[in-house]
């Protein structure tokens, strides 16, 4: 298990968590929540040994492995599927090992390595690989693609991929949906569902812990509280928590305002002196509770914006795609005042172009598109982000946009976003991926919006950011179009939907969790296309493999036949020359023929004798090299 005994941790001046004592069992899936800043990164570090504690004790088998998802992806040569692969090191060292061992014909030591490849699962690693690369949206084309080839976000997807193909005792994943679009994340907590090590997640999608973990770590006030069951169990005990809390903290209050009228009222009093003085005492002992904290930093809400025309946006036969890559065709589509849009579909299907192209960032292939007169538009997407200036605060990016406006007021409005004291000057080059979108988000409002169009907007943003922008956007007053993995929001803010894929954009008549039913469905039907496809490849490649082994049959005998032939020729006058051969060794031997005087017969003799000898020593020569042919060509 891991163990933590009062344990205290802190990054420079700031005490992150104080005195933590806990236990994580195995086989606990684990949810770290809290706001952004609270520590729940640095807590990942500390259990990779990235970071040490100041003090206290941590204990972790040292015979775990643990698994977490790089950062960083280098442009490398290798396929993305052996990247994939990589992940799994002890597969890699025996794989590694198998080829020196044949090289070197080391029997023994292939023996013992086929045997622990069979321990580990080892000949199922590609089909397992494959598997999740399928399952965070990559096609069968994309396999053998180099991991230069990819983007920034589909490198994290790979990064994701090769912490799973780890088998880990202990994975650590921070955010790991923030690349993934709905698909691939109703897919990835299935996974985890699964998984049988030590899971720590820390996620700001409640749908997404729900689904995974079976315990929740509150990390608030420098304090990792742990609670039993998913997140909807976990908002319940805290709720009931922070009740209690509240109400001893009320309590506490009228007995503390008790003592202090008896003790004001009677502390002049010589006959009431000594009791004063008693709740004075009782007073300075008592254990104060704090109130419990239950505001959100974060409030805020759309202005009303102003009068929209009716259509805001007409497309008619669009077709949408990139140079000469063709994503979406036929799109029709009337955005009317009050549409609420949730844009649905798998991976790559086309969500993101038709929200450049609404947004004005993509021109069209063919077709038309008029954006009616008087639409102020708000565009969110996470390369927005990177569009921020880092040497300047949030205040300046937000002076410069209404050069014109009180700074108290402009103070004000960022306060809302959690922008507060120092902060609101401070250059936004350092500012993590939350505080950079809440900024983003900040600066979009502003411009009075009657069109939203949104790219995965909650992406970095914690549970308490979420649900105030889910709240503020449930109560906007003009339209949108939304692009989201995080299905409480979808839930919450979409009145239609729009189903992007197959190259077509239709209406969808359902909501989320019909949508999630389709997904399944069409991922069922992949996975028997490819099985199917499988089925039809082996049999190709059976019939592959029959045609050769005839093919090869044939091409022996080929061989064969005109060797069987000269070899039973071969033997054949082998018997007639060591016939003949064994008469005339005889017939030298004997001594009447020297006794004759015929000398003219015996040099006929002898002659005759070495022509034989040499005619067999040439035939028995060759008869050994058929012999040797018929071997390599082997039975047939």
């Amino acid at each position: 298990m891991i163990q933590f005994r009062s344990l205290s941790l802190a990054r420079g001046a700031r005490r992150l968590i104080d005195n933590l004592s806990l236990q994580i069992h195995p086989g606990w899936r684990l949810g770290v929540v809290g706001a952004n800043g609270t520590g729940k990164s640095s807590l990942f570090a500390l259990l990779r040994g990235e970071l040490h504690q100041d003090t206290g004790d941590l204990d972790i088998p040292s015979t775990w492995s643990i698994a977490h998802v790089a950062q960083e992806t280098p442009a490398l040569p290798c396929s993305a599927l052996d990247y994939v692969l990589d992940g799994d090191v002890e597969l890699r060292t025996i794989q590694r090992r198998l080829d020196e061992a044949e090289t070197a014909h080391d029997g023994h030591l292939i023996g013992d390595l086929h045997t622990r490849l069979q321990e580990i699962d080892g000949y199922s690693a590609t089909a397992r690989a494959s598997t999740l690369l399928h399952g965070l949206g990559f096609g069968d084309a994309d396999f053998n693609r180099p991991v230069s080839d990819f983007s920034g976000g589909w490198r994290m997807r790979l990064n994701l991929a090769q912490a799973l193909m780890c088998r880990s005792d202990l994975l650590l994943l921070d955010e790991p949906t923030n690349h993934l679009d709905l698909d691939a994340v109703v897919w990835l907590e299935k996974w985890l569902a699964a998984y049988r090590g030590t899971l720590l997640l820390i996620s700001h999608d409640r749908d997404f812990l729900d689904a995974c973990v079976t315990h929740i770590a509150h990390l608030d006030q420098q304090k990792l509280t742990l609670y039993t069951g998913n997140y909807d169990a976990f908002e319940d005990q805290h709720a009931a928590q922070l009740a209690q809390q509240q109400a001893l903290f009320d309590k506490q209050q009228r007995e503390v305002a008790h003592l202090q009228k008896y003790i004001d009222r009677f502390r002049a009093k010589a006959t009431k002196a000594r009791q004063a003085q008693s709740r004075i005492k009782a007073l300075d002992r008592m254990e104060r509770i704090a109130a419990a904290h239950v505001d959100t930093p974060f409030d805020f809400s759309f202005p009303e914006p102003d009068r929209a025309p009716d259509p805001l946006v007409t497309l008619k036969d669009l077709q949408l795609g990139y140079e000469d890559k063709t994503i979406l065709r036929n799109v029709k589509l009337e955005l009317r005042p009050g549409a609420r849009l949730g844009l649905l579909g798998p991976n790559g299907a086309g969500k993101s172009t038709l929200i450049k192209h609404l947004a004005g960032d993509l021109a069209p292939q063919q077709g038309s598109s008029l954006l009616g007169k008087g639409v102020v538009l708000g565009y969110f997407a996470q390369h927005q982000l990177e569009q921020l200036r880092p040497d300047e605060s949030p205040l300046q990016h937000l002076v410069r946009q209404e050069p014109l406006t009180r700074e108290q007021d402009l103070r004000d409005y960022l306060g809302g976003f959690d922008f507060r004291g120092n902060m609101v000057d401070t250059p936004v080059g350092p500012f993590s991926g939350g505080e950079k979108s809440r900024l983003a988000l900040a600066l979009l409002i502003r411009h009075k919006p009657n069109l939203l169009l949104l790219d995965e907007p909650t992406n970095h943003l914690d549970l308490e950011m979420r649900h105030a922008l889910t709240k503020a956007l449930s109560e906007y007053d003009g339209s949108m179009v939304l692009v989201s993995h995080d299905r409480a929001l979808l839930r919450t803010v979409c009145d239609d939907f729009l189903l992007v894929a197959d190259g077509v954009a239709m209406p969808f008549d359902g909501d989320v969790d019909d949508y999630l039913l389709w997904l399944e469905a069409r991922r069922s039907r992949e996975a028997d296309a490819r099985q199917d496809t499988q089925a039809l490849d082996d049999k190709a490649a059976r019939i592959a493999a029959r045609e050769a082994d005839k093919a090869e049959r044939q091409a022996k005998l080929t061989r064969r036949r005109p060797l069987l032939k000269e070899l039973e020729q071969l033997e054949g006058r082998l018997a007639t020359w060591q016939k003949d051969k064994k008469q005339i060794d005889d017939e030298v031997a004997d001594p009447d023929l020297y006794a004759s005087g015929d000398s003219t017969r015996v040099q006929a003799l002898l002659k005759r004798q070495g022509e034989l000898a040499q005619q067999i020593d040439t035939a028995e020569e060759r008869w050994l090299e058929i012999q040797s042919e018929l071997e390599e060509i082997g039975e047939v």
